[in-house]
C-alpha cells in the first residue's frame, strides 16, 4: 500500500520537494495546496495530485497519511499542529519556527496525537555533509583542527508578498540561510560557543567554538545578483576537506589530492547516500512512517539548541 502525502505552499522549494515525492515508487502525492493557484498549475504533466487553494478544504476533502510543509517559515508551526491533531504525520521545511517555544508546541502535539514530525534540516542528509560528518565521527583524517562554512547569494526578491524580505515573518538571513550551517555543526559537534559576531546590511560573520575548535561562518542575501554559494573547508590533523563548485576535494598530508565521486565513493567506501539531501530527508521520513519509528535524525532538543544561538547573534545586532 503507498503512503499518501499532501503539500502545502508550492512556491520555490517545492521543486525539490515535488520531484523527490515522484521518485518513491511506495509514495502517491494525492493532493497539494497554495493560495495562489498558479504555483500549482505550473506542475500540470508532472503529477495528478488534486488542487486546493484552501488547506481546511483539503483536509475535508482528502484522505493522506503526511503533510508535507513548504509553506513560508512563520506558517510551519500552525499548520504542523492542526494536521498533527488530525492525526496526520508532518514533514516541515526548515525552520520550525522563529520562536523557541514553537518546538515543544510543535512535538507536544506530535506526541499526544501518536504521530511523528520531523524538519527538514536538509544539510543532515547531504552526501558530501555526510561523508564530513563521518570524518569527524571517525577520525579517518585525525582530529578536526579548525573550520570555515560559507552560504552566500542574491537577496531573495521574488517570494510571495515579499515574506523573505520581513524579519518578522522569515527570520532574515539568521534563519532562513546561516541556519543551515549552524544546525549542522549542531548535528555534528553540539551546542556551540558564540565567540564573534558582525552584522552588516544582510551580511554576517561568525566564530563559534568548540574547545580548542574553531569554526567560521560567512552568510549573506547581497543586494545584488551574486550567484548562490554553499561552500565548506575543514581542517583535519592529516587532510583538508573542501567543498566548493559542488565538488568534494580532500588534500591530504602526503601532497596528494583527490575528488571524492560521490556517486561511487570508490576510495571511502560506499556508505554514503546516492542521491540528493531533499530527496534522502523525505525518504527517512517515509520510512520512518511505515516502520513505526521515530524519526531519531532531527531531534528537538537540537533544534532548540540552533534558536538559542541565532537569539544570541541577534541580540548582539
Amino acid at each position: 500500500m503507498k503512503i499518501k502525502v499532501a503539500e502545502i505552499g508550492m512556491g520555490g522549494i517545492s521543486g525539490a520537494h515535488v520531484p523527490a515525492w515522484n521518485r518513491m515508487e511506495d509514495v502517491e502525492l494525492v493532493a497539494i495546496c497554495d493560495i495562489r493557484p498558479e504555483m500549482m498549475d505550473r506542475y500540470d504533466g508532472h503529477i495528478t495530485a488534486r488542487k486546493y487553494t484552501d488547506f481546511d478544504e483539503m483536509l475535508a476533502q482528502e484522505e493522506f497519511d503526511v503533510l508535507d510543509i513548504t509553506l513560508p517559515t512563520y506558517l510551519h508551526a500552525d499548520y504542523a499542529v492542526k494536521a498533527l491533531e488530525r492525526g496526520i504525520h508532518v514533514v516541515s521545511e526548515k525552520p520550525i519556527s522563529l520562536r523557541r517555544e514553537d518546538v515543544a508546541r510543535v512535538y507536544g502535539a506530535a506526541e499526544k496525537n501518536g504521530k511523528f514530525f520531523m524538519v527538514a534540516h536538509v544539510l543532515r542528509f547531504w552526501p558530501e555533509y555526510l561523508y564530513l560528518k563521518d570524518c569527524m565521527d571517525s577520525g579517518r583524517f585525525g582530529k578536526l583542527v579548525s573550520g570555515t562554512m560559507t552560504r552566500i547569494g542574491a537577496i531573495p526578491v521574488t517570494s510571495w508578498d515579499g515574506w523573505m524580505q520581513d524579519p518578522e515573518r522569515s527570520g532574515m538571513v539568521p534563519f532562513d540561510l546561516h541556519i543551515h550551517d549552524l544546525d549542522f555543526l549542531v548535528y555534528t559537534l553540539g551546542k556551540p560557543e558564540v565567540e564573534h559576531i558582525f552584522h552588516g546590511m544582510d551580511y554576517m560573520h561568525t566564530i563559534y567554538r568548540y574547545g580548542d575548535i574553531r569554526i567560521a561562518c560567512e552568510s549573506a542575501w547581497f543586494h545584488a545578483p551574486v550567484p548562490f554559494q554553499a561552500t565548506f573547508r575543514m581542517q583535519f590533523e592529516k587532510a583538508v576537506l573542501e567543498f566548493t563548485g559542488g565538488a568534494l576535494k580532500i588534500f591530504k598530508e602526503d601532497w596528494t589530492t583527490s575528488t571524492l565521486d560521490m556517486a561511487s565513493s570508490v576510495e571511502e567506501g560506499n556508505y554514503i547516500p546516492q542521491s540528493d539531501g531533499y530527496y534522502n530527508e523525505l525518504r527517512y521520513f517515509i520510512d520512518c512512517v511505515k516502520e513505526g519509528k521515530k524519526p531519531e535524525i532531527v531531534k528537538p532538543h537540537e533544534l532548540e539548541t540552533v534558536l538559542d544561538t541565532i537569539a544570541i547573534i541577534n541580540a548582539a545586532k
